[in-house]
């Protein structure tokens, strides 16, 4: 007979990294995210959030929260679908479906949440979702909520991609699905191909906009405005937890689409609907995006100050793009036990170990905002000089 415990009672990896001093999850904050955070009694740089324009700590989305907790209180205590819709959600869903310039938009209570209510609803049984191998967790956990067939092509090839779509037959649904920032190593998708390929044969195209929402394009709306193919997406995902400071996640697209989502997603309509704060915090982050686009600049011009002093210590950065850079460390322990020597040193990072990335692949993860100064970035990057400096893993 077996336990099903015994799993469990096995796993023994974390327990080993705790023992050997080198564990680097779970690290609990003492302060608000910013620029700098106190962790364990000690202040640290944080290059580890996905706070890219800096407006988790602004004091006006603190005061729209206190407004929408004395107005509509802590919770909905219900599901959109009965109880739980306030007029603040409807608002804010107007105000994203234009912002990404789409007919409609929902609002969904977290990003991962919003990826399976998507596609659990619009792909079935006899659909083929084409998803690139690099795309998020929550992707690869709707696809298998939603029963359609998954076929990956490799990461940003355009060629496996046209072979793949050649593959399926004509009278099944087609849905690509990418992210348009991939949110470990920082490159960007090639939907300009994506899109071509797509109406050569009939596929409908997804972007997950995560990492792209409030960073690329002009505006900040995202991967679709900087490739300038907004009318040529059919659905956008994006979440509330990177640029809009706050909790939640929404998916915009024509009318009919959206109505439909509403009416046949289990995941939105069996799940309460995100808190009023929540609401009113990414409501005034998208008011600030809106009113301060120079805050895109800045965060481009910190990612490029990071990006060549990077490059000017010969560490590899990968093939990043975007306000995401990784250092390639290669082996999991090396990552793990840099990324610990950089918190004593007082920096903090993302290690990407695998199955996040590839297996000797393991990297680590920067990320940055308008709000960090010159001054603490001077600083970090005298940190990583520091400890990697002689380190042959990062070769």
């Amino acid at each position: 007979m077996v336990d099903i415990f015994e799993k469990c009672y096995n796993y023994t990896e974390a327990k080993e990294a705790i023992k050997a001093g080198i564990y680097p999850y779970f690290h609990a904050l003492d302060s608000g995210q910013d620029t700098e955070v106190i962790m364990g009694g000690k202040r640290v740089i944080m290059l580890g959030s996905n706070n890219y324009l800096g407006l988790t700590s602004d004091p006006r989305l603190k005061e729209a929260v206190i407004k929408a907790v004395e107005k509509y209180g802590s919770g909905c205590s219900g599901s959109r679908f009965l109880n739980g819709t306030l007029d603040l959600h409807i608002k804010l869903e107007k105000r994203l479906a234009a912002f990404v310039k789409k007919e409609a938009a929902l609002v969904f209570s977290t990003g991962f949440q919003t990826n399976l209510g998507i596609l659990s609803a619009v792909a079935g049984r006899n659909d083929y979702i084409i998803g690139d191998r690099q795309n998020h967790a929550s992707i690869v956990d709707a696809c298998k909520l939603s029963f359609a067939k998954l076929l990956k092509f490799k990461h940003n090839d355009m060629e496996d991609l046209e072979r793949i779509l050649q593959s399926i037959p004509e009278d099944k649904g087609k849905l690509i699905v990418v992210d348009g920032v991939f949110s470990m190593e920082g490159d960007i998708a090639n939907l300009p191909e994506i899109v071509r390929l797509a109406k050569k044969y009939g596929a409908r195209v997804m972007v997950d906009d995560a990492h792209g929402l409030g960073v690329m394009g002009e505006h900040g709306r995202g991967t679709a405005e900087y490739f300038g193919l907004e009318d040529e997406v059919d659905i956008i995902m994006g979440t509330f937890s990177k640029s809009l400071a706050s909790l939640g996640g929404f998916v915009a697209a024509k009318e009919e689409v959206i109505h439909y989502i509403k009416h046949h997603s289990r995941p939105f309509i069996f799940s309460a609907s995100i808190p009023p704060a929540n609401a009113a915090a990414a409501m005034e982050a998208l008011n600030i995006l809106e009113a301060e686009p120079e805050r895109i600049k800045k965060l481009w011009d910190n990612a490029k100050f990071m990006r060549e002093g990077f490059e000017a210590m010969g560490l590899s950065v990968g093939p990043t793009q975007t306000p995401i850079i990784p250092i390639i460390i290669g082996d999991d322990y090396a990552a793990f036990k840099v990324t610990m020597r950089l918190l004593e040193e007082g920096v903090y990072v993302n290690p990407a170990v695998s199955p996040a990335v590839e297996k000797g692949c393991a990297l680590l993860r920067t990320s940055y905002t308008p709000t960090h100064t010159r001054e603490q970035l001077e600083f970090a990057l005298k940190v990583f000089e520091k400890v990697l400096k002689n380190n042959e893993q990062t070769a």
